[in-house]
């Protein structure tokens, strides 16, 4: 059985690499990334998920920066996490969640009928596309392989095609990527929006999200 600490270190590594950022560091409360952006500079992802969260360590993770474009994640109910954070954090996406399921290698689906399916990989990740029959954008994903795991990331649906089963075309893409590549289980973060769609594919539930962004003291 893996332990919520073991998918929050795959949670971390998939993500890094499947947006470009830093190799983890490691931090006696968890991981510090640095990503690159004006508004998402680095970001501290607490180690622990739920009851293995404590105070301390999200007090020390918070009050180790003071610049603005810090995130804070933490794998823990936000009504539990919040009031442990200064006024200088901002809480946003609420209601997000950490979640698994686990890979059995299997044939990757057709398009639905109106759409093409784009795949490809660069950089280790593997990446998918559908456009409508005129070539526009329908739907996306990626899903970044680090060994036994994977993680599933920046799935997205147009508004204009939301409905049509292309999410779960999507997702069952990666699913048959990742496997291809030797990975037995995956990892995601989502909002609750995706919630529904992941657990209609037989995600589960590890733990809740706090986020937060460093905004700094208030005058």
């Amino acid at each position: 059985m893996v332990s919520g600490d073991e998918h929050v270190r795959n949670w971390v590594d998939g993500w890094v690499l499947s947006r470009g950022a830093a190799p983890p560091l490691v931090e006696p409360w968890g991981y510090t990334i640095h990503v690159g952006q004006e508004q998402h500079v680095s970001r501290h992802v607490l180690g622990a998920t739920n009851d293995d969260v404590h105070e301390d360590d999200v007090r020390k993770a918070a009050e180790s920066t003071r610049g603005r474009g810090f995130h804070l994640k933490v794998f823990a109910d936000p009504a539990r996490v919040l009031p442990w954070l200064g006024p200088e954090w901002e809480p946003y996406g609420s209601g997000d969640w950490l979640m698994t399921t686990e890979l059995t290698p299997r044939p990757a689906p057709d398009a639905p009928a109106g759409y093409r399916l784009h795949t490809w990989s660069r950089g280790g990740v593997v990446r998918v596309m559908l456009t409508d029959a005129d070539g526009a954008f329908a739907a996306r994903g990626q899903v970044a392989p680090t060994g036994a795991s994977a993680v599933v990331d920046q799935i997205e649906t147009s508004a204009l095609h939301r409905r049509k089963g292309l999410g779960t075309t999507v997702m069952r893409t990666l699913h048959a990527a990742a496997a291809a590549q030797g990975a037995t289980r995956a990892v995601l973060a989502c909002t609750p929006e995706g919630h529904l769609l992941y657990e209609s594919l037989g995600w589960r539930v590890v733990a809740p999200l706090t986020n937060a962004t460093y905004a700094g003291a208030s005058d």
